[in-house]
């Protein structure tokens, strides 16, 4: 039976995201992970999300990342760009 991807290996010491993985089970996981660093019914502006997320990764990507979120249904925003939100799941 195959083994579950665990996201720690996906981090460096200081727990950002080391590498966008190649496999899309290690790439739920690393969204999972980032989804965690968003408060529930924040809304913050689009450099505020790119903030949290130049904090959690190392390979300077933020654009790649809020764009995976929001494909993923983890964060959600206004049709302009200009409000987005961590969704229920």
């Amino acid at each position: 039976m195959k083994r579950a991807p665990d996201v720690q290996r996906l981090l460096d010491r200081q727990q950002r995201l080391r590498t966008w993985p190649a496999k899309a089970a290690g790439r739920r996981l690393a969204l999972e992970y980032l989804a965690g660093k968003f408060e529930p019914e924040r809304h913050y502006t689009e450099r505020e999300v790119n903030e949290v997320l130049e904090a959690w990764h190392t390979f300077g990507d933020h654009s790649l990342l809020r764009r995976a979120l929001c494909d993923a249904g983890f964060l959600d925003r206004l049709p302009d760009g200009s409000r987005y939100w961590k969704t229920r799941r």
